[in-house]
C-alpha cells in the first residue's frame, strides 16, 4: 500500500476545518435554574474546584472518583461522561445521602 504525501499535507487543513464547522459546545445557562444560582453548600461540605487535567492525573493515580452529572435527565440521556450517574438538580437533595464520603466526589 502506497502512501499519498499530497493527503499527508492537507491533513492539517481538514482537522482546521473540522474545528471551525463543528458545532460549538453548549455553555451552562444558569436561568435554567435559577432556584439553585444562590444557593449555598452545607456548612459541612468543603467544596473546591478541579480542572479536566487535575481529574484525569488523579485517575492516572488510581483514585476511582464518584462522577454525578446534575444535569437535566434530557442531557444526560444526549450525552455523559462514561460511567457518571445521573442525579439532575432538581432530585440532588435526595440523592446527596447515596453519596460516599470516603471518595472523591466529581459533580458536573
Amino acid at each position: 500500500m502506497r502512501s499519498h504525501p499530497t493527503l499527508f499535507k492537507a491533513m492539517p487543513a481538514v482537522f482546521a476545518l473540522l474545528v471551525l464547522v463543528a458545532p460549538a459546545p453548549s455553555r451552562a445557562d444558569p436561568s435554567k435554574y435559577p432556584q439553585f444560582a444562590q444557593q449555598e453548600p452545607p456548612k459541612d461540605v468543603k467544596l473546591s474546584f478541579i480542572s479536566v487535567d487535575e481529574l484525569a492525573a488523579e485517575v492516572v493515580k488510581g483514585v476511582k472518583p464518584v462522577i454525578i452529572d446534575v444535569r437535566s435527565t434530557e442531557e444526560f440521556n444526549e450525552a455523559h461522561i462514561l460511567g457518571a450517574r445521573s442525579a439532575p438538580l432538581a432530585n440532588f437533595r435526595d440523592y446527596i445521602k447515596s453519596i460516599p464520603r470516603d471518595r472523591l466526589t466529581i459533580l458536573y
